[in-house]
């Protein structure tokens, strides 16, 4: 097996400017990746993964968002459909949806919705049984599902019953409407779609063996590991900040002397640094509650978010400051990491939701 940081490597090269561009991935390119496990590389083995700890796939993850973070926007779309396979679906489900995801199939993960994005209340989409066959029924509209434009399967949060379940449910199924949305902000190039779902019937083997939960216990499971995702790739857009920004004061030259060389501008570099730094450091701490199944792991994988999402879209912005013009062109890394770096304060909770979360920890520790 190939090393898989060498695979995004040779993957991304010089493309990510002009996927960006273009607001597209090759679809094939995807499939090659899928196929040898990069997109969620913490798979276990025994189903085709790499089986990669949460600290390694972290780091995997942070290298990915050092090139581009649309592909890493499908990594974290790919992560957490097979994280949620895993917690909620049965023994045949786990090999048969998980040997696709690592065979080379994509996926998207469908939750948030017009009326209900952290308000998990409001979620309209419903799954129901089907009234004339030993099957289920799923209705509902969702907004802004990262990766959908590729997905082979999309995994949709509705409520059935008294609670709460999860579909896994063929793109190509009759009723299923997939609609790209043009020029998003940031991550231009991952898919963003908007999915209408109408009245699809499915076998009962399409519902997750995990139903009738809490709304709230399904989607924060799979949120978790979104979130962590989110983080670590943040650190990989401070991390292309920071070496962008590097070379450019060491090479540019004003008033005779090297940009790095006037206090003001090194005191941007510097805080770029520092915010790769204290960014990393969150996300070392909830991976490491990951792999340790700690009971802290919600709020740490919360707080990195919070971090390192706020980091970047404050380092991206002092990167562009330091290389002014240079930076100032669509595809450029910097002008990539600029706009992608705020969708990562929104995505995955908003630093709002975040700062309610860590407020209530705070004053449960502190009562």
């Amino acid at each position: 097996m190939a090393d898989p940081a060498a695979l995004l490597t040779e993957a991304a090269g010089p493309h990510a400017g002009s996927w960006d561009v273009a607001g597209a991935l090759p679809r094939e390119l995807l499939r090659r990746l899928g196929g040898e496990g990069v997109l969620c590389a913490a798979v276990p083995a025994e189903f085709g993964g790499l089986g990669l700890s949460g600290l390694a796939d972290g780091r995997l993850t942070a290298h990915a968002g050092s090139l581009c973070g649309s592909l890493r926007s499908v990594m974290t779309s790919q992560g957490m459909a097979a994280w949620t396979i895993r917690r909620f679906g049965d023994r045949e489900q786990r090999a048969g949806l998980l040997a696709r995801l690592t065979g080379g199939d994509l996926a998207a993960v469908c939750f948030s919705e017009a009326e209900a994005g952290s308000d998990l209340s409001a979620v309209a989409t419903r799954i129901t049984d089907s009234a004339d066959t030993d099957g289920i029924v799923v209705s509902g509209e969702k907004v802004w599902v990262t990766a959908a434009a590729y997905a082979d399967l999309l995994l949709v949060a509705g409520t059935y019953g008294s609670g709460a379940a999860i579909a896994a449910v063929p793109a190509t199924a009759t009723g299923v409407t997939v609609e790209k949305i043009p020029d998003p902000l940031g991550c231009r190039a991952a898919g963003h779609s908007n999915v209408r779902l109408d009245s699809v019937r499915l076998p009962r083997s399409a519902l997750l063996a995990g139903s009738r939960l809490p709304m709230t216990v399904l989607v924060t499971m799979a949120l978790t590991h979104g979130r962590l995702s989110v983080a670590w790739g943040c650190v990989g857009m401070l991390r292309a900040c920071l070496a962008a920004a590097v070379r450019h004061v060491g090479a540019r030259h004003q008033f005779g002397t090297p940009l790095a060389g006037h206090q003001l501008v090194a005191r941007h570099v510097a805080d770029l640094h520092v915010a790769e730094r204290t960014a990393t450091l969150a996300c070392e701490r909830a991976s490491d509650s990951w792999d340790r199944n700690s009971p802290d792991l919600v709020t740490d994988a919360v707080l990195a978010k919070y971090v390192a999402s706020g980091n970047a879209a404050a380092g991206a912005a002092r990167a562009v400051q330091v290389l002014a013009s240079a930076a100032a062109q669509d595809g450029h890394v910097v002008a990539r990491a600029y706009r992608d770096a705020k969708l990562m304060e929104l995505i995955e909770g908003t630093s709002e939701i975040c700062q309610l979360v860590l407020a209530r920890r705070a004053i449960e520790e502190h009562s």
